[in-house]
């Protein structure tokens, strides 16, 4: 039974419910967005924000998914944002670990998944695939590359880590707004509303959590050649620029997956959020090519 969040300050967007899904490997917040009534059911996707970000990052997407079918279900993985994790405990957020958080919440809906991950998001997505690939349909990168993040990338992220060493949270954000717009030294400048709104979603962060992803993005060895050899589908989405991982290494990805490709004219690192509506209609358009296992999606519980 799902669980409407009543003291959240992220509110979900319209026709969609927030609440805690609960898994076997505990509680994660969730945005769960179901297709409306008359509309045909065409499946369930799971989506996996980045580095930095949270569930709120695709709110823009959920109305024309729904739309055109599919109940969109965007989480906060484990120490972000809403979703709890050990603060100083860095053993939590080992890539495994965050790979079977993955398998578990797709596992606790019940049903086939298409699974999408933006950047960060991707990677911790590929690394679930390749542990389990069965409960996933599809398998959507988003501006997510095949192995670390871009040089310039990694002085940004050295600098949030140095930051985070000797300061508190709130020290950090202070520095970060200090030192230019958030998205160019470790966190997002859009995403779930107004700035104190961007400033709690930072707040919310778990350091171990920034201080290991961060890592991470840093040393990510290139599994592609592991990842081709999976039977799914795979789509390779990004906009026409990106400084976390250029765009011909995106494309060259592609070719090296087979995967369907799609670059959104106008789009930057943040495709969901620079173009929602079209990046929409792309993965949509995708999902539709893909079926897969036509089970009976489950709908959303009524809260109560």
């Amino acid at each position: 039974m799902t669980r409407p969040s009543t003291s959240s300050p992220f509110p979900p967007p319209p026709g969609a419910l927030s609440y805690p899904l609960r898994t076997e490997r505990g509680e994660f917040a969730v945005v769960d967005a179901p297709v409306p009534a008359g509309v045909e059911q065409r499946g369930v996707a799971l989506l996996l924000p980045g580095f930095t970000g949270s569930k709120e990052d695709f709110h823009r997407m959920h109305e024309p998914l729904a739309a055109r079918g599919y109940r969109t279900v965007a989480v906060d993985g484990r120490g972000q944002n809403e979703s709890d994790g050990p603060a100083v405990d860095e053993s939590a957020y080992a890539r495994e670990e965050l790979a079977r958080d993955v398998l578990a919440q797709a596992a606790a809906l019940d049903t086939p998944v298409h699974l999408m991950g933006h950047s960060l998001g991707g990677q911790i997505a590929r690394a679930a695939v390749l542990l389990d690939h069965s409960p996933f349909l599809s398998f959507t990168l988003v501006a997510s590359g095949p192995a670390e993040i871009s040089e310039s990338q990694k002085q940004r992220v050295k600098l949030l880590h140095d930051a985070l060493a000797v300061m508190t949270m709130p020290q950090v954000w202070e520095a970060i707004l200090a030192m230019g717009p958030p998205e160019e030294v470790g966190g997002p400048a859009r995403g779930p509303g107004d700035p104190e709104l961007l400033r709690r979603r930072w707040l919310n962060h778990k350091p171990a959590q920034l201080l290991v992803t961060g890592r991470q993005l840093c040393v990510e060895p290139n599994r592609v050649g592991e990842l081709a050899a999976v039977p799914l589908p795979f789509h390779v989405l990004s906009g026409a620029r990106d400084d976390t991982w250029p765009v011909p290494l995106l494309d060259d990805m592609a070719v090296e997956l087979r995967a369907h490709r799609t670059v959104v004219p106008g789009a930057e690192h943040s495709p969901n959020q620079d173009r929602p509506l079209p990046t929409a209609h792309a993965l949509a358009d995708f999902w539709d090519r893909h079926p897969g296992r036509r089970e009976p999606v489950r709908q959303v519980d009524t809260p109560y």
